[in-house]
């Protein structure tokens, strides 16, 4: 039963998948590997990136598990892509296919903040993700915003104004263009600010497969920029390239430790949780999975495509938090910190496709459904911001 407004208490009690987390044969669409992996930088003084900082937490944060209790703060959103919460309190959520953002008030109604200009929908393109930087002297500072355009995707940023209720964006200013597009599909589109106060943003192959192993490329990467756009300080090929070798990742999220982790849509075989270093080459196409292949590094979880298709991405305390489209799902898999263990599965088929979830105040999460974007069975009232109730486990 999908929820439809209100609260609705839910079984707390979810399925545990079972995820193989040793070395598994490779599928038979797999490539011989080259006996060098493509794309590995030449270790030298000016490949080694910046230390980030590590956010040092008052109390080792604690493994969170949802209570079961789940309720509908806002409804009528078509096709919603990302959740941006703002410090001041203020909700934006971007909208594929109308390329609107779209506030979420107080109150659980919705008013349009702005439509970004130039967007071109269609498929799995169109308005995605958002971020947001705050301005100098506690101005409201910029919306970023990564879409799909006629022949590019493309990073925008728009100045922000108002207060919560009254909230607007700007014109936009490019951030960063001629990042590789898609006909259709693999069009990536996170973004984030990372603690290191740079903007990450992951990219999809573009459905071309091999330019992900091209560190010349932005195809099938993520990429680390300062908020200008120009590559960052300590990036690991000197561009705005940091990792390679992915398929269509679009889920970032750092726990507390500061490392950074990152959800990706697999082909037909497995979806992938991977742990995010610099220079590390993830393995598309050469690699589906956790290959055991030299030179590639495996992802730390995996799931058959038919339970996952993995989208955002959020840590909540010590709890790495997964929305699934395909598997119609939420995944909670921790502790994050000291290395993830197999993930439990909530709400199976009881919320429909879920495509972000963030952080919301005192420890909840947050989580928007996805079931109007034509790969869904949307139910009346949908889509749905939810706010997910969580617990210390134990």
């Amino acid at each position: 039963m999908r929820i439809a407004s209100g609260r609705l208490v839910v079984a707390a009690a979810a399925a545990v998948i079972a995820v193989a987390l040793v070395s598994c044969t490779a599928p038979a669409e797999r490539t011989a590997p080259p006996s060098s992996p493509p794309g590995t930088p030449t270790p030298t003084a000016s490949a080694t990136p910046t230390p980030s900082p590590s956010p040092t937490p008052v109390a080792p944060p604690a493994v969170m598990v949802p209570t079961g209790v789940v309720e509908t703060m806002a409804q009528g959103l078509q096709a919603p892509w990302s959740i941006l919460r703002l410090p001041d309190g203020g909700t934006l959520v971007s909208e594929r296919d109308t390329a609107r953002i779209v506030e979420v008030t107080a109150d659980g109604s919705l008013r349009v903040a702005g439509t970004v200009p130039d967007v071109v929908t269609g498929a799995e393109g169109g308005l995605l993700g958002l971020a947001h930087l705050a301005g100098e002297g506690g101005t409201p500072g910029y919306v970023y915003a990564y879409f799909t355009a006629t022949s590019e995707n493309r990073i925008v940023r728009m100045p922000l104004s108002g207060a919560p209720g009254s909230l607007a964006v700007g014109a936009p200013e490019t951030v960063l263009g001629g990042i590789p597009r898609g006909a259709a599909n693999h069009q990536g589109g996170r973004i984030a600010f990372g603690p290191d106060g740079f903007l990450y943003a992951t990219v999809g192959d573009g459905g071309l497969r091999d330019p992900a192993q091209d560190p010349s490329s932005l195809a099938g990467k993520i990429l680390r920029m300062t908020p200008e756009g120009q590559p960052a300080p300590g990036n690991p090929f000197g561009s705005l390239v940091y990792s390679i070798g992915h398929r269509n990742p679009q889920g970032l999220a750092w726990d507390a430790t500061g490392a950074m982790w990152a959800a990706e849509f697999g082909q037909n075989t497995w979806d992938e949780l991977n742990r995010i270093t610099p220079g590390a080459n993830y393995g598309w196409p050469v690699v589906e999975g956790q290959g055991g292949v030299a030179g590639y590094v495996d992802p730390v979880l995996q799931w058959p495509t038919s339970e996952a298709s993995p989208s955002g991405l959020a840590v909540v305390g010590d709890t790495l938090f997964l929305a699934a489209l395909r598997g119609e799902r939420l995944l909670a898999a921790a502790p994050a910190s000291t290395g993830v263990a197999p993930p439990t599965a909530w709400f199976v088929d009881e919320l429909g496709r879920l495509r972000d979830v963030a952080p919301g105040p005192d420890g909840e999460l947050w989580v928007l459904t996805n079931n109007t974007d034509g790969r869904g069975s949307p139910s009346e009232g949908d889509d749905r911001l939810l706010r997910v109730r969580l617990a210390p486990a134990g």
